[in-house]
C-alpha cells in the first residue's frame, strides 16, 4: 500500500468528526407525531369545548353538503373505490379527534386592541386552556402565536407571551402537551434570539420545562436573506434547539412580493418557490415543515330559511367548488412532501382529512407489495455480497407508510400485514437499519 498509516489515521479522526458534525446537523425525521394541521383561532374565543365544537360544525358540513359517500366522492373527484373508506375514516376522526392543533392567535386572527384589553384576554384565554387540560379536552398539540417582535409591536408581543404563560404556569404548573410558541413575520434573527431569551426567563422563573417555538416564514428574508443565503436555517440556529417547525404564510409572503389579492394563491408559482426553498434548507434537520391556508371558505352564498331553488343551487355550487379548492390545495402541498398545513374553517377539517387519507390510501397495495420485494431482494444481495446501490427508493416506501401511519390512514399492524416489516423494523425509521438487521441474522 502507498498510502501511510499516520496520514490514514488523520483522515479517519477527521472524517469521524464531520460525521459527527453532520449527524448533529442533520438528525433526520424523529418518531415524533406530526400534526397534519394547524387551526387557527382568536385566542380570545378559544374555550375548553371549542375543539368539540369545530368537530361538531364540521361533521354537520359533510351532512349538509355531501350526505353519504358517493356525494363526496363527487365533489372530491375521488376513485369510486375510495369513496366509502375515505368517508368513513373521515366521519370517524371529526367525532374523535377533529382537531390535531390549535393556535389561539394573538395576531391576524385577533387584531389590535387596547392594551387592557389583550391583557385581559392573554389572561382569560390561559385559564380557558387550563380548563380544557383538566377536561382532558385540549388537542394534542396547541400553542399561541404572539405577534411579531417588530420595533412598533414587540413589547406587546413580549407582554402577551408573559401574561399567558404566567397565568397558566400558575394554574396547571405546566404547559400542556404539545405546546408551543409562535412567532409571525419575522425579519431578522435578533427577534429569534430575544424570543429565546424572554423564553428562558419565563420558565427559570416560572419552574418550567422548555417550550419549542415555530417560526412562520413569511417575509422574503426568511427565504433568501440579505447576503443572498438561506435565512430559514439561521432563525432555526438562533432558535438554539427551540426550533420544532417552520409553516409558509402564504397570503404575507406573496403580499411582500408585490403580488396582487387576485392572484396571491396557494399554487402560485412564487409560493412553489419558496416552499421548495424552505424544504431544501431544512431536509435533514428534524424541524418539521408546514404550508399555508387556503382563504377560501365552504359556507353558502344565501342565508335564510326561505330560498329559492336557484339560490339554494347557487349554495350548493359555491361550498363544493370551495371544498374541492381546499381539497385541491392540501393534495398539492402532499405531493411536494409538506405533510402538515393550516385550516381556518370547521368546512375545512372533511377536506383535509379526506385529502390526507386518499393520499396515502390510493396507492397503499402497490406501495406495500415493492417494499416487501424491495426489501427481500436488497437483503438477499447484502447477503452474498452484491452491491444494492438504490436504497433511496426503498427509504422513499418506507416513508410513504410511515407518514400514512403518522396521519391515521393506517395502523402499524395493517403496515405489517402489506409489507411483511416488523413493528419494530418500521419504527427503526431506517430501510438500511431494516436491511443490517435481516443480513445479520
Amino acid at each position: 500500500m502507498t498510502l501511510h498509516n499516520d496520514s490514514m489515521a488523520g483522515w479517519t479522526d477527521r472524517l469521524n468528526r464531520t460525521s459527527a458534525r453532520v449527524a448533529q446537523d442533520f438528525p433526520g425525521e424523529g418518531p415524533n407525531r406530526q400534526p397534519v394541521h394547524t387551526v387557527y383561532g382568536g385566542a380570545h374565543l378559544f374555550s375548553p369545548g371549542t375543539a368539540a365544537r369545530l368537530g361538531q360544525l364540521a361533521t354537520s358540513t359533510m351532512e349538509d353538503w355531501c350526505p353519504d359517500p358517493e356525494a363526496f366522492a363527487s365533489v372530491l373527484a375521488l376513485d369510486d373505490t375510495l369513496a366509502a373508506p375515505v368517508y368513513e375514516l373521515v366521519a370517524e376522526k371529526l367525532r374523535t379527534e377533529p382537531v390535531e392543533d390549535f393556535r389561539l392567535d394573538f395576531e391576524d386572527g385577533y387584531g389590535h386592541r387596547p392594551d387592557e384589553e389583550e391583557d385581559g384576554h392573554a389572561r382569560s384565554a390561559a385559564k380557558a386552556v387550563a380548563e380544557a387540560m383538566d377536561a382532558g379536552s385540549m388537542p394534542p398539540f396547541s400553542g399561541i402565536r404572539i405577534k411579531s417582535l417588530t420595533g412598533e409591536l414587540h413589547h406587546r408581543a413580549l407582554r402577551t407571551l408573559d401574561l399567558f404563560v404566567t397565568t397558566l404556569a400558575e394554574q396547571q404548573g405546566a404547559m400542556p402537551s404539545g405546546f408551543v410558541v409562535t412567532l409571525p413575520k419575522i425579519q431578522d434573527i435578533e427577534q429569534v434570539l430575544v424570543l429565546g431569551e424572554a423564553m428562558s426567563e419565563m420558565e427559570e422563573s416560572l419552574g418550567i420545562d422548555t417550550i419549542p417555538i415555530e417560526l412562520m416564514v413569511e417575509t422574503p428574508q426568511t427565504v433568501l436573506d440579505v447576503d443572498g443565503t438561506t435565512g430559514v436555517r439561521k432563525f432555526i440556529e438562533a432558535g438554539n434547539g427551540r426550533v420544532r417547525g417552520a409553516h409558509f404564510g402564504t397570503y404575507d409572503y406573496t403580499a411582500s412580493m408585490n403580488i396582487t389579492a387576485a392572484y396571491q394563491t396557494m399554487t402560485h408559482p412564487a409560493c412553489d418557490f419558496a416552499r421548495h426553498t424552505l424544504q431544501v434548507s431544512l431536509a435533514g434537520s428534524g424541524v418539521w415543515i408546514s404550508d399555508g391556508a387556503t382563504n377560501v371558505m365552504p359556507v353558502p352564498i344565501h342565508r335564510g330559511d326561505d330560498l329559492s331553488p336557484d339560490q339554494s343551487s347557487e349554495n350548493e355550487r359555491s361550498v363544493h367548488r370551495a371544498m374541492r379548492l381546499h381539497f385541491d390545495h392540501v393534495r398539492h402541498s402532499l405531493s411536494h412532501a409538506y405533510y402538515q398545513g393550516w385550516d381556518l374553517h370547521p368546512g375545512q377539517l372533511p377536506t383535509r382529512y379526506a385529502a390526507v387519507y386518499s393520499f396515502f390510501l390510493e396507492g397503499l397495495d402497490q406501495a406495500g407489495e415493492r417494499l416487501s420485494n424491495f426489501v427481500d431482494s436488497a437483503a438477499k444481495a447484502t447477503l452474498v455480497g452484491e452491491v444494492f446501490d438504490d436504497a433511496a427508493t426503498g427509504q422513499g416506501l418506507l416513508n410513504y407508510f410511515l407518514r400514512a401511519i403518522n396521519c391515521g390512514a393506517i395502523t402499524e399492524d395493517e403496515a405489517t400485514t402489506r409489507t411483511s416489516l416488523t413493528v419494530d423494523e418500521l419504527r427503526t425509521r431506517s430501510f438500511l437499519r431494516i436491511l443490517e438487521g435481516r443480513t445479520s441474522k
